[in-house]
Order: structure tokens, then sequence, then C-alpha cells
């Protein structure tokens, strides 16, 4: 049920932020789905095919929503989200600075993986240079909209906490 919470916000967001999104001039928009799949990553304790099974459907209804090749992003998702479970003991996401740097580094390494895929299949219409542009600005929009990702959640772990102690985790940020 927190899998289903977590990937029924983020596509409302991803669906909301891709309508509006069109009308500013700015190419780069933040990767929500590499964000979900790395906080999903993190917060697997023992088990990871729950939480790796939600980012692949979350990237798959982002490449339904985007128009991406099907399966582009749930691959990526899925690679971010193994990744996020990998790392989760050996660093600390937690405070501004820390969780705006650990999502600017998530968008950079997925959209860097989304460039390889590409040119490994040699779909790069808009050439190389123009892609790492958007690349770097949506790494930098990703960065920004990491912590409030983290926060909605972080809300939505709360409702789905058991015990006290793991409410006051999820409230506080700490992973154990």
């Amino acid at each position: 049920m927190r899998n289903a919470a977590h990937i029924g916000a983020a596509y409302l967001i991803i669906l909301v932020l891709g309508a509006v999104w069109r009308l500013f001039p700015v190419q780069s928009m933040p990767d929500i789905v590499a964000l979900v799949a790395a906080y999903l990553g993190l917060t697997a304790r023992e088990q990871l095919a729950p939480a790796m099974f939600g980012a692949v459907i979350l990237g798959y209804l982002a490449d339904l929503l985007g128009g991406t090749p099907k399966g582009l992003m749930a691959l990526t998702a899925a690679v971010v989200c193994v990744v996020g479970h990998v790392v989760h003991r050996r660093i600390l996401v937690r405070g501004l600075g820390a969780t705006m740097t650990f999502a600017f580094f998530t968008g950079l390494a997925a959209g860097v993986f989304v460039l390889i895929i590409r040119a490994f299949y040699g779909y790069m219409p808009a050439g190389l240079w123009a892609d790492l542009g958007v690349l770097f600005g949506s790494a930098l929009l990703t960065g920004l909209a990491g912590p409030v990702m983290f926060r909605i959640s972080r809300a939505l772990d709360t409702r789905f906490a058991r015990t006290l102690r793991e409410r006051d985790v999820a409230l506080d940020g700490r992973m154990p």
C-alpha cells in the first residue's frame, strides 16, 4: 500500500508539473521519477523487490506520459532504486544541503544513464551538446525539487507507519 501511495502521488505530481511546465520557455524539467525511485531505494530496509517494483511501475507511467520509448524511464527508475538501496547505509541524506546535493547527483546520474541508452540505440535527435545542456538544467531543477519531494515522501511514510518509532523516523528523515 505504501508503494502504491508513492506511485500515485508521484504520478499526480508528474502529470500536473508536465502540464504546467509547458507554459514556461524552459526545456529542462525536474526528474521526479528519479527522486521517488531513489527515495524508495533509500527506504527499502531488507526487501528491495517491492521498492523496485514501485519504481518500475512509476517509470513506466512516466514513459506513457512523456512519450519516451516504453521501458526507458522504467529501466532508469529501476537502476536508480538499486543504487539508492546500495548507498543507503553509506550516506546520510538529512538536512537541506545534503538532500539538495543528493537530489542533484541523482538527477545527473539518471540523465547520464538515459543519454547512454539513447546513444547506444542511436537516438540523439538534438545532438549531444544540446542534450547535455538540458541534462544539466534538469539536474539543477531536480536538486531544487529534492527537498520538497523527500518531504512529501516522508509525509506519505508517516501515514503507513505501523509503530511510533517508524513514524518518528519518517518525520525526522533519518534512515536507520
